[in-house]
């Protein structure tokens, strides 16, 4: 199971810009995870000007007020399939979104199937 947390700052973006982001990161989710298409849960976050702060990242470029967090809860990914992730969403939302590699920060949280409150792990599906 994945969820997806994706932060942006607020009046950036369309209402449609921000489905297509949304539906590209879980397209991506679904093709380098195996996730299944119906294992969706995202939130998105819209933060006033200057509530998302982040500093240049190295890369030579800073980083704009089009800025994209993207945090993923999920576990039993490879190290391998990570990269792979980051590669494909930096390179969708480029093509899709004209999104800069360096306005975009993925992150990977992992956890287990017993960090979630509606899975099987032995009980009876009450908290």
């Amino acid at each position: 199971m994945t969820l997806v947390r994706i932060d942006v700052i607020e009046g950036r973006r369309s209402a449609v810009q921000l489905e297509i982001l949304a539906d590209t990161v879980h397209s991506t989710i679904v093709e380098v995870f195996g996730a299944t298409v119906t294992e969706r849960y995202q939130i998105i976050t819209e933060h006033r000007p200057g509530r998302i702060i982040t500093f240049e990242s190295g890369l030579g470029e800073g980083r704009s007020d089009d800025v994209v967090v993207i945090q993923i809860v999920q576990s039993g990914r490879t190290r391998a399939q990570k990269r792979a992730l980051y590669r494909e969403l930096a390179d969708r939302l480029c093509d899709r979104l004209s999104l800069r590699d360096n306005d975009l920060i993925v992150t990977i949280v992992e956890n287990t199937h017993a960090d979630w409150s509606f899975t099987d792990d032995g009980h009876d599906g009450n908290l």
